[in-house]
C-alpha cells in the first residue's frame, strides 16, 4: 500500500514539474506574440499544474490508515480532489471560450514567429512521455487522481497539435483559425472537466456496484450448494473500492458454526475481487 501512495505522488510531482515548466515557456511566448491559442493553451497549463497539486494533496490524506473517526480509510478525499480539479477546468474552459471568441470577433492576429512551433513540439514531447508514465501508473493502481491526470496530459497533447496547425496557418496569414482553435481547447477543457466532475460526483453520492460486479459476486454465490438464495446485496464506495454488504439463506437445520464458517468463506472469495474492499456476509435461517 506504501508504494502504491509513493507512486501515485511521484506522478503527481512529475506532472507539477512538467506543467509549471510548460507554463512558463507557452505563457511567455503567447504573451509576446499575442497569439490566442498559445495563450489558451497556457492557462489549460495552469490548470494542470493545479490538477497534479491537487493529485499529490488528495493522495496523502487518501494514504491515511483507517481510524476511530474514519472507520473506512480516507479514500473518498480522491474524488473530493478530483471534483475540485473538475470545476476548476469548467471555469477556465468558460473565461478561455470567452476570450477566444471575443478575439475572433475582433479579428485579432498574433505575430508569426518560429519560437511559437519550438514551444509547440516541447509541449506535445514532454506531455506524451507524461501520459505514458501516468497511464501506466492508473493501469497499475486504478486511481481515479491519476486517470484525471493522465486524461489531462493526452488532451493536452491534442490540444497542443491543434495549437500548431493554427500557428502554420499564421504563416501563411491566414488568422482566424487561431481563435476557432482557441474556442476548441475551451470546449475541450469544458466536456473534459464535466466528465470529471460526473464520475467524483457519483462516487461521492455514493453510486453503487456496476452490475458486471454484482454478478460476478452472485456467480459466487452460487458456487456454494447450501445456500439456498441471496439478496439485499448494498454496495457503497470507499476510495476507489467498494464496501459490500448481503444475506444468504441456509438451511435452518445447518449448525450455527457451518452457516458462519460457509459466510467466512463466501466474504473472502468476494474480497478477492479487484473493486472490492470488505465484505460482510449476513446469514439468514430458513425453513426447508
Amino acid at each position: 500500500m506504501e508504494k502504491k501512495f509513493n507512486d501515485i505522488k511521484k506522478a503527481g510531482i512529475a506532472g507539477i514539474l512538467g506543467n509549471i515548466f510548460l507554463l512558463v515557456i507557452k505563457a511567455s511566448i503567447g504573451i509576446i506574440t499575442n497569439s490566442q491559442s498559445m495563450i489558451a493553451d497556457s492557462m489549460n497549463s495552469a490548470s494542470d499544474i493545479l490538477a497534479s497539486f491537487m493529485t499529490f494533496i488528495g493522495n496523502k490524506i487518501s494514504s491515511e490508515p483507517k481510524d476511530e473517526d474514519h472507520n473506512f480509510g480516507h479514500g473518498k478525499a480522491e474524488y473530493i480532489f478530483s471534483l475540485f480539479i473538475s470545476i476548476t477546468m469548467i471555469l477556465l474552459s468558460l473565461k478561455l471560450l470567452l476570450d477566444s471568441i471575443k478575439s475572433l470577433i475582433q479579428k485579432s492576429h498574433f505575430e508569426f514567429s518560429y519560437m511559437l512551433i519550438i514551444v509547440c513540439i516541447i509541449t506535445i514531447i514532454t506531455k506524451l512521455t507524461l501520459y505514458i508514465y501516468t497511464k501506466k501508473m492508473f493501469k497499475k493502481y486504478d486511481n481515479i487522481l491519476l486517470k484525471s491526470n493522465y486524461k489531462d496530459h493526452k488532451n493536452d497533447c491534442i490540444v497542443t497539435t491543434f495549437t500548431l496547425i493554427s500557428i502554420l496557418f499564421g504563416l501563411l496569414e491566414i488568422y482566424w483559425i487561431d481563435g476557432i482553435v482557441g474556442i476548441g481547447i475551451s470546449i475541450w477543457i469544458l466536456i473534459t472537466g464535466f466528465g470529471i466532475f460526473f464520475e467524483s460526483y457519483n462516487v461521492l453520492m455514493d453510486v453503487s456496484l456496476d452490475e458486471k460486479t454484482k454478478e460476478t459476486i452472485m456467480n459466487l454465490v452460487k458456487e456454494h450448494s447450501d445456500i439456498k438464495n441471496c439478496y439485499n446485496l448494498y454496495s457503497t464506495p470507499i476510495g476507489y473500492k467498494y464496501f459490500v454488504v448481503f444475506t444468504i439463506a441456509v438451511d435452518g437445520n445447518m449448525s450455527t458454526y457451518k452457516s458462519h464458517e460457509l459466510a467466512n468463506h463466501l466474504e473472502k472469495d468476494v474480497e478477492a475481487l479487484d473493486k472490492i474492499d470488505k465484505a460482510v456476509v449476513h446469514v439468514h435461517p430458513v425453513d426447508m
